[in-house]
């Protein structure tokens, strides 16, 4: 988990991310497991009673203070109702991060369920007063994503050279894939083509569609509706290995499935 600022407002910004995604300096990156307190604070005793309840929660061997103390202007009863928000029920957030900014509080992060995105931001608004705001960007765990890129298990639907044409063994993995999605409850899945940037970026750009749309097609014949599906090509814009070898240029050349929100 990390807590850290983004640019200094006026009044305290603090953020809490469970544990880590967004790209950071190395010198911020916590070891996996930590809380990694930044912020900015108007005195020692609003940064004592907030690690006090931290480490309280998490543990202090878990909790990494990085805050500062700064001119910073509060509003009225604003480090009680920051403690408020300190509470057991964050512990439920993963890959996320809360922000506090004065009266604006945004929780973004993933939770086991609808019910448990549903009441961690009603528990929040409740224990603050009417000037607050809170923004709920929870989502649920992506559970259907993890099935999907564990039954693609990175290997890469092969087409006919230069054609939106299934080889045979793409279209076995499209077989496995299809039974995956029927098991994603009805949720919208994009698929995306790629390819990689050997010859014009428009004829790319227009042959990864059609694979996409292939896909699609493909995946209907097994049992998907194909208003679940969404297709898209990006041509050579989104590479995941080098073009400059045989294997980079076969691993950019590749189709990509994507749990829709």
């Amino acid at each position: 988990m990390l807590l850290r600022r983004s640019a200094l407002l006026p009044g305290a910004v603090l953020l809490f991310a469970l544990p880590l995604q967004a790209q950071t300096p190395a010198s911020t990156i916590p070891v996996a497991g930590q809380i990694v307190v930044q912020g900015a604070l108007p005195d020692e005793a609003s940064k004592a009673a907030l690690m006090a309840r931290l480490r309280e929660l998490y543990g202090a061997e878990r909790v990494v203070d990085q805050l500062s103390i700064a001119a910073v202007s509060m509003p009225a009863g604003w480090n009680s109702y920051l403690l408020k928000l300190i509470q057991p029920n964050l512990k439920l957030i993963s890959k996320g991060e809360l922000k506090v900014d004065g009266t604006r509080v945004s929780v973004r992060g993933e939770v086991a369920n609808e019910a448990q995105r549903q009441q961690l931001a009603s528990d929040m608004a409740t224990s603050l007063n009417s000037s607050y705001t809170v923004s709920n960007g929870l989502r649920v765990s992506a559970a259907e994503q993890t099935l999907l890129d564990e039954t693609l298990a990175h290997r890469i639907i092969e087409f006919e050279s230069g054609k939106a044409a299934l080889a045979p063994s793409g279209q076995r993995i499209l077989d496995e894939m299809a039974a995956a999605l029927l098991k994603v409850n009805g949720k919208k899945v994009a698929v995306i083509g790629h390819t990689d940037n050997v010859g014009a970026r428009e004829s790319n750009l227009a042959l990864s569609l059609a694979r996409a749309e292939a896909v699609r097609r493909y995946l209907g014949e097994k049992g998907i509706a194909p208003a679940q599906i969404q297709v898209s090509g990006q041509g050579p814009d989104h590479p995941v290995a080098e073009n400059t070898s045989a294997d980079g240029r076969a691993r950019n050349r590749r189709i990509e499935f994507r749990v829709l929100p």
